[in-house]
């Protein structure tokens, strides 16, 4: 089997023949169906976030079932199943408290190597994972069963972005009928922010954006202003069309500080400012230590979405079959494997949503 391996940070993937180890009592091997090619990936190979290497890239996948050790009893050799980023034990002090997204065996999960390169020296997966490769293993606990006709390709996308972004909106947030809705980064995420504002009843969304075509994809998902920042201040743009307040609520998806700052003033005085998007490891945060007290503003970090995966997922799911939650207008290109470097170029250059490995 072939996988896309990061060697160095800064440099291409590169594709090399690996081979899985010998599956533990709870390992599940899952043929790898489709793979988002998502903007975490690229922190990571840009040395955005400490890890060792070699690694294999990619998070966002959905699958098949190949074969599952003695003591797994989820899924069985046949089943499709979305893989999590982060597991979902069940027991856990998190998880009993319907904090999934803060499992923790999140550690253990993600640390376990179940490939090895041609050598023989052991090979991790990125998040336990590693979906850029024709296959993958990892524990019981990081992949949920589906019953669906939905295609590989988009339900890969819940196994991230979708879950990441419409949870965002409706779990962290908590969006509310008729409110005001900024969003500020537009790719794949961002657009799934903006489908989850919607499906909340948001009365408005602005979305940021400086690539015309994620303006133009955020329309067709039911923004209701795009904001061009080549056209001035996007905080000035929405306040001016807000009566000088601002929206309820104001969703950063880019992890840079600078777009922290603004979702933080472009969030109406006693608004919510929701962090979505994953800085490096180096970014620092600076806000007004007087102008917390007095804006009254909440801030709330969206981890996964706060997503309850073994619940979400399926809600997910049944969002898509019912036409409330479109995920095909979130994929831009399907590429190969071999074609993975070029989706991070396509990326970098504001050419897609979403590229997805199939």
């Amino acid at each position: 089997m072939r996988a896309a391996l990061l060697i160095e940070f800064g440099q291409p993937l590169a594709i090399e023949e690996v081979r899985t180890r010998p599956l533990g009592p709870r390992d599940v091997h899952v043929h790898v169906d489709a793979s988002g090619v998502c903007h975490s990936d690229l922190t990571i190979r840009d040395g955005g976030v400490p890890m060792e290497l070699p690694l294999v890239l990619g998070h966002e996948g959905a699958g098949t079932v190949l074969a599952v050790g003695a003591d797994v009893t989820s899924v069985k050799p046949g089943d499709r199943v979305i893989c999590a980023i982060l597991p979902a034990c069940g027991q856990c002090w998190h998880c009993v408290r319907d904090e999934s997204h803060l499992c923790e065996r999140t550690g253990d999960v993600s640390s376990v190597a179940h490939l090895e390169r041609s050598d023989g020296s052991p090979l991790p997966g990125l998040t336990g994972l590693g979906t850029f490769a024709d296959e993958l293993v990892t524990d019981e606990i990081a992949v949920i069963k589906l019953e669906t006709d939905v295609p590989s390709e988009q339900l890969a996308l819940i196994g991230c972005g979708v879950t990441t972004g419409v949870g965002a909106a409706l779990n962290t947030a908590q969006v509310r009928p008729g409110s005001t809705v900024t969003i500020i980064g537009c790719g794949g995420v961002g657009q799934a922010v903006l489908q989850g504002a919607r499906i909340a009843g948001a009365s408005r969304i602005f979305a940021v954006d400086p690539v015309e075509l994620k303006r133009k994809t955020a329309e067709a998902s039911g923004a209701t202003d795009l904001i061009d920042p080549a056209l001035g201040d996007p905080v000035e743009q929405v306040r001016a069309a807000t009566g000088g307040r601002g929206t309820d609520y104001a969703f950063e998806v880019l992890g840079l500080p600078e777009t922290m700052v603004q979702a933080y003033q472009v969030a109406r005085r006693g608004g919510t400012v929701c962090i979505v998007g994953m800085a490096r490891a180096e970014h620092q945060l600076t806000l007004s230590a007087l102008g917390l007290l007095m804006d009254a503003k909440k801030i709330v970090i969206s981890l996964y979405g706060g997503a309850q995966v073994r619940r979400d997922f399926p809600r997910l799911v049944s969002l898509v079959e019912t036409g409330r939650l479109d995920l095909g207008a979130m994929v831009s290109r399907r590429i190969a494997l071999d074609e993975v470097n070029d989706a991070f170029r396509a990326m970098e250059a504001g050419e897609v949503i979403r590229s997805v490995i199939v």
